[in-house]
């Protein structure tokens, strides 16, 4: 059944469930909402702390990039000899939370780097550094990715430790400052750039609960394997006493050459029970899209899905994006809906899941600009890993052409507050999106009552007898049940947002000791809103302003474990890319319309459309 729900927030607003209590030291934000409702942001933000950033004319700061969070504008590179930005960026909508993740390796570095009479400032890499930012991006980073540090640091790294300190303690300013509770959440942050060799991502962010954090963050020179980020933040955070806790966000699997989510050590040996339960603890989110790219799922590597061919990278690792002979086609491993299935696989060998993770979608935006996810003509790209833009070559494309805006991170709370936000990650209530706010529900249960899309208590009567996304079913009363999914999905309200085409269900399960998956459409109508004119780019007007619908699994094997998540599919519409390219006047046909720096546009593996999307967190079934 699927029903176009006239009153929309019949879906968030309803009767009273059970919700988390708020903070005794703190009174209940006047719109607490007990069945919780959804808060859009990012939690993967770059400003001019990050090297690479920096190396690219990043000048933002965070506490620039909380603001520009909050909706002010903001100047972004190239800049005029007055330093005065001549391009401009603001968001439409402001965001409700977000998190500076700056680069934790390079810190001291690059406030060494940029402050005379500090060691090292004089040195050759520095100098460097200074004078040709782009060998410096190549050349420090190196460094980094071998869990080295530059000559000037001192053998034990002291000197850039300390430097470290002034911009970590300005970050966690900033979020101080930013954070204003009931309007507008801002977490301290950092992100740990792991690299297992020069240009293999298996980089985390790091997301603090509240302003209890270690006196520094921990790098890849630190701590460099997971295993070892996991036990520095399990003793200078959990078990500090000082109410400090953390979740970890494994992102941009794409480019992760299978080595973000292994299932063995160093010398081949099998993780144990222990080293998967300690993954799970902190690592409760996956990034499941950004700027470089989605990370679901890919067209023939163990899916049949015709909808991953999605924004999608032709290598498997960054040193492939620099240098052409050394990409490798992407792996299967490197993509999280093949990750959650070897997930059921560990579960079955050692009784623990270390991959049970929710979704999230964020930016990595390189320009200190959260949440600028819109696919419009101008967009500046986010300059993450990209050449710094120049003014002689503001009429080109302002970004990679295979790279895109990112998503957004979107979590259900009561209110919009750390306490209640961090909660949400802790218990996986969240979804990505590929940049819309569409809103996103979907809940499970042995006893569903039928009729809830038309009653207005999917919420109500989901958290009553049911759990949420992100939740594990309870074992049945009955081994003949079978459970029931509610899924519904609302359209991004914005002007000019496209119509939703359909919902879908992913499942994935356990055959024997075999993974098997099936994408099943459970509402709406998969042939709507496919004709697109490239050339003006309207958005077609077919499609679905809400779907609602209730499902049950018709294959369910109470003796298999399973994991189900949903997945809201809008119409097609213009990719940021092909807008760009007909607003620069390129027409394919007319090669004389195809300027310097524009060839791209008429390649043929350009993709010139897309579907937005969004992916609720799945639900387990464990029996």
């Amino acid at each position: 059944m699927q029903h176009a729900l006239a009153g929309a927030m019949l879906l968030l607003f309803v009767s009273a469930a059970p919700g988390q209590s708020p903070a005794a030291s703190a009174p209940p934000c006047p719109d607490r909402d007990p069945e919780r409702r959804p808060y859009f942001g990012d939690l993967h933000v770059h400003s001019a702390y990050s090297l690479d950033a920096s190396t690219q004319d990043t000048r933002t700061l965070p506490a620039q990039a909380y603001r520009f969070a909050r909706g002010e504008a903001l100047e972004i590179q190239p800049f005029d000899a007055q330093g005065r930005g001549l391009r401009t960026v603001q968001l439409e909508r402001p965001l409700d939370f977000a998190a500076v993740t700056d680069h934790a390796e390079l810190l001291g570095e690059w406030n060494i780097c940029n402050h005379a009479g500090q060691p090292g400032h004089t040195s050759v890499v520095c100098r460097i550094y200074r004078t040709w930012p782009r060998v410096a991006f190549f050349w420090m980073n190196g460094t980094a990715a071998r869990a080295s540090r530059a000559g000037f640091c001192g053998d034990d790294g002291a000197v850039c430790l300390e430097a470290a300190r002034g911009p970590w303690e300005d970050i966690r300013r900033a979020a101080a400052a930013a954070n204003e509770r009931c309007r507008f959440t801002a977490f301290t942050a950092y992100e740990w750039t792991g690299a297992d060799g020069a240009g293999i991502n298996m980089h985390r962010n790091v997301i603090f609960a509240n302003d209890a954090v270690p006196e520094l963050p921990t790098s890849y020179v630190d701590a460099p394997s997971p295993p070892q980020l996991w036990a520095r933040l399990r003793k200078e955070c959990r078990e500090a006493g000082t109410g400090c806790d953390v979740v970890v966000i494994p992102h941009n699997s794409n480019l992760g050459a299978g080595h973000m989510f292994r299932v063995e050590r160093e010398d081949g040996s099998p993780i144990d029970a222990a080293e998967a339960r300690e993954r799970a603890r902190f690592e409760t989110l996956v990034e499941v899209m950004q700027h470089k790219g989605d990370s679901e799922c890919h067209p023939g590597l163990g899916t049949r899905d015709e909808l991953c061919g999605f924004e999608k990278l032709a290598m498997n690792d960054f040193k492939g994006r620099y240098a052409s002979f050394l990409a490798d086609p992407p792996l299967a491993r490197q993509f999280v809906r093949n990750v959650l299935k070897q997930g059921l696989q560990q579960q079955r060998r050692l009784g623990v899941n270390p991959f049970r993770f929710g979704l999230i979608a964020s930016t990595d935006t390189h320009l200190g600009a959260p949440g600028l996810v819109a696919e419009s003509a101008d967009f500046p790209g986010h300059g993450g890993a990209g050449e710094p833009a120049e003014a002689n070559a503001l009429g080109r494309l302002p970004d990679a052409i295979d790279f895109n805006p990112g998503g957004l991170a979107v979590v259900w709370a009561e209110e919009n507050t750390r306490a209640a936000l961090f909660a949400g990650m802790q218990r996986r209530e969240v979804y990505g999106t590929s940049g819309p706010r569409m809103v996103l529900r979907f809940f499970a249960g042995w006893e569903l009552p039928a009729g809830l899309c038309e009653s207005g208590r999917l919420a109500s009567e989901g958290y009553a007898r049911g759990v949420p996304m992100g939740a594990t079913l309870p074992a049945p009363a009955s081994p003949a049940a079978a459970p029931v999914f509610a899924v519904a999905a609302l359209r991004d309200p914005a002007s000019g947002a496209a119509r939703l085409q359909r919902l879908q269900i992913v499942k994935g399960w356990l055959e024997g000791d075999t993974p098997r998956e099936t994408v099943i459409d459970v509402a709406g109508d998969a042939s709507l809103g496919n004709e697109l004119d490239l050339a003006s780019c309207d958005v077609p007007q077919q499609g679905f302003d809400s779907l609602c619908t209730q499902w049950r699994d018709p294959d369910f094997d109470p003796a298999q474990s399973a994991f189900y998540y949903a997945r809201a599919v809008e119409v097609s519409t213009c990719r940021w890319s092909q807008k760009a390219c007909n607003a620069r006047g390129v027409r394919c046909e007319d090669p004389a319309s195809v300027g310097a720096g524009l060839e791209a546009c008429c390649a043929e593996d350009h993709v010139r459309s897309l579907q937005e999307r969004a992916w609720a967190s799945p639900i387990w079934y464990q029996p």
